[in-house]
């Protein structure tokens, strides 16, 4: 991701190195003149180097004592609910549909994140995303271009569509997605979103209730 902190990463990576260099060197019991063997230890630290950093980036990212200093962007892991805000305006009735019940599952590491949004009657795939932060102006956003599919059965009315979303975090007192919308069929809109759970739901979930142009379409 582009908001990783690259500098202090590669300040921390030469420090550790180093560290991990100088406790082998003692725990090795060398010799002044055993060039080879001080040589033999560099493919140990490249190793350990990449298993804390593996460790770093899967897990340990999301602790609080990395947040802003390393860590720049939020941990948004987890499922969010809420509503899509549309303002297509159906040819039928000439008004806007009702909001439309959504979930978003986000997949998150140190160096990725994922983004899957479902409703009853689609879901969307990101292809790029990414985080804006800028703290000296205040802007802390998540952005991402997204491959919409919807179900088999309301193609006739709703076709496959690349789209962008730019949401506005909110994770201040409560933990918010707040953004808007625009699709290359030329429809735009807002969607609201808050935490759920932070369990990754792979399907949409009844509970939440139908599209509304489904309610519309079946009379």
């Amino acid at each position: 991701m582009n908001n990783i902190k690259t500098k202090t990463l590669l300040y921390i990576t030469l420090v550790l190195s180093f560290g991990i260099f100088y406790l082998l060197y003692i725990l090795s019991d060398p010799k002044p003149e055993d060039l080879v063997g001080f040589f033999k230890l560099i493919p140990k630290i490249v190793t350990i180097d990449l298993v804390i950093f593996f460790i770093f980036q899967k897990w340990l990212w999301k602790l609080k004592i990395f947040k802003n200093w390393l860590v720049p962007f939020p941990n948004l892991n987890g499922t969010w609910k809420g509503f899509i805000f549309s303002n297509w305006i159906n040819p039928e009735t000439n008004k806007k549909p009702e909001p439309i019940p959504v979930i978003l599952t986000i997949h998150q590491t140190f160096s990725k994140i994922s983004c899957v949004m479902r409703t009853k009657e689609m879901h969307s795939h990101s292809y790029i995303s990414d985080f804006i932060i800028d703290t000296d102006n205040q802007i802390k956003r998540l952005s991402y271009s997204y491959l919409s599919n919807p179900n088999q059965i309301v193609r006739e009315r709703s076709e496959v569509h690349n789209g962008t979303i730019l949401f506005d975090i909110i994770d201040m007192g409560s933990e918010k997605l707040s953004g808007q919308y625009w699709t290359e069929r030329k429809t735009t809109g807002q969607i609201e979103l808050e935490f759920w759970k932070k369990e990754k739901l792979e399907d949409y979930p009844d509970e939440l209730g139908e599209h509304p142009m489904s309610k519309s379409y079946s009379g």
